[in-house]
């Protein structure tokens, strides 16, 4: 048996994170880094990415900003040759860009006939698309050696009928079938150093739901209180909550899991209600 922190560590493992000036992005490329990784950390606001790869930096690891659009393969294929100029190499996807756009929601005033199918095709494109281009651009690399991991980022809105996010909860339910799909593909044409799974969080505050679980005082609004009262645990998520599960994932500790979605929500996906 091998030894528990060989097992976990990602030492000389680089890692590409999508989405990673985001709140939740930002934790989990932290986490890979501390975890011994070269972290990339990708976003179109090229200030943004520089600013959480200098954060890493300045805790001792190794990081660096990848400016790119996960729906614009010139602006991926671009970051790509950039990663590979400097660090030479991809083991570790992490497809963490998504997000969700006002007229995809279906708010309670409003029905299945106001949605807006341009901004529903937007988010389906930002967070399917979106995971599925930076993948055909970046696990290149990966199934050129035969070797390498593809974390997708899933949701609950995956798995339960949650009012409202209709467009975002599509798309979602989408990453996991897609999440199956690749493990398989991958597993079959590549062997099993290919690994494919998904990580789905519950509830996590970020800059997108604030003002709609929290009041500016703090407290909850009465969608927050529903959303804690369906939580066993009682309470959201913490970003840096995510990078347990992340870190097993991306390292030999879970090298027989492949094609599965792992939920991160305090018991939220457990629970009927009753």
């Amino acid at each position: 048996m091998s030894n528990i922190n060989q097992l976990f560590s990602l030492s000389g493992k680089v890692a590409v994170v999508t989405g990673g000036t985001g709140v939740l992005g930002s934790q989990m490329a932290e986490g890979l880094a501390a975890a011994g990784a070269k972290v990339a950390i990708m976003g179109r606001r090229k200030e943004e990415a520089e600013k959480v790869a200098n954060a890493i930096v300045e805790k001792g690891f190794e990081a660096m900003a990848l400016p790119a659009d996960v729906v614009d393969e010139a602006s991926l294929q671009a970051a790509y040759l950039l990663i590979m100029s400097k660090w030479g190499q991809v083991d570790i996807l992490v497809n963490a860009a998504g997000g969700n756009m006002p007229g995809a929601v279906i708010t309670p005033e409003k029905s299945i006939f106001d949605l807006n199918l341009a901004d529903f095709r937007k988010v389906v494109d930002l967070n399917l698309v979106g995971s599925v281009l930076p993948t055909q651009v970046f696990a290149k690399n990966m199934v050129d050696r035969k070797a390498g991991v593809v974390i997708n980022i899933s949701s609950m809105a995956s798995v339960r009928a949650i009012t409202r996010v209709m467009g975002y909860s599509a798309a979602k339910a989408a990453i996991d079938n897609y999440t199956r799909w690749l493990a398989v593909e991958f597993g079959q044409k590549y062997g099993e150093g290919m690994r494919v799974n998904a990580i789905a969080p519950g509830f996590f505050i970020g800059e997108q739901n604030r003002s709609l679980l929290t009041n500016p005082d703090g407290s909850l609004t009465s969608r927050g209180n529903t959303i804690i009262s369906q939580t066993p645990f009682g309470r959201f998520g913490e970003a840096e909550e995510l990078i347990g599960t992340l870190i097993w994932l991306c390292s030999d500790a879970s090298k027989f899991v492949t094609g599965v979605t792992i939920p991160v929500d305090g018991g939220f996906n457990a629970f009927s209600g009753v």
